[in-house]
């Protein structure tokens, strides 16, 4: 069997950035799979995040539909970041995986 080389790296989507009384659905915070300070999570800044998800609805011939996104900044201390999507992540998709893919790149 081939190797296969994947062009992303797993994260979770823990939740949308939030206060004591406000969430804001406008920021996503997603867990990246490895990173667990802000030093290593700062060479995913800019990068492109990918929610895939299947719909009901069959459009061009598939049901897998995606939203994209991208990694504005770290949150926290754990590793944590924000990203901001085209259009805001369901609250359904909390613990759901995301893609974050390794390019634009700036090395």
């Amino acid at each position: 069997m081939p190797e296969t080389h994947r062009l992303y790296v797993k994260g979770k989507h823990l939740a949308h950035k939030r206060g004591k009384r406000n969430s804001y659905p406008n920021v996503s915070l997603v867990q990246i799979e490895g990173v667990t300070t802000p030093k290593e999570a700062q060479f995913y800044f800019g990068k492109r995040v990918a929610f895939v998800y299947r719909a009901q609805k069959e459009i061009k011939g598939t049901k897998i539909r995606v939203i994209w996104g991208k990694v504005t900044r770290a949150h926290g201390n754990s590793g944590v970041v924000r990203a901001k999507f085209r259009s805001n992540l369901p609250p359904k998709s909390f613990g759901a995986s995301v893609r974050i893919m390794l390019y634009p790149s700036n090395i």
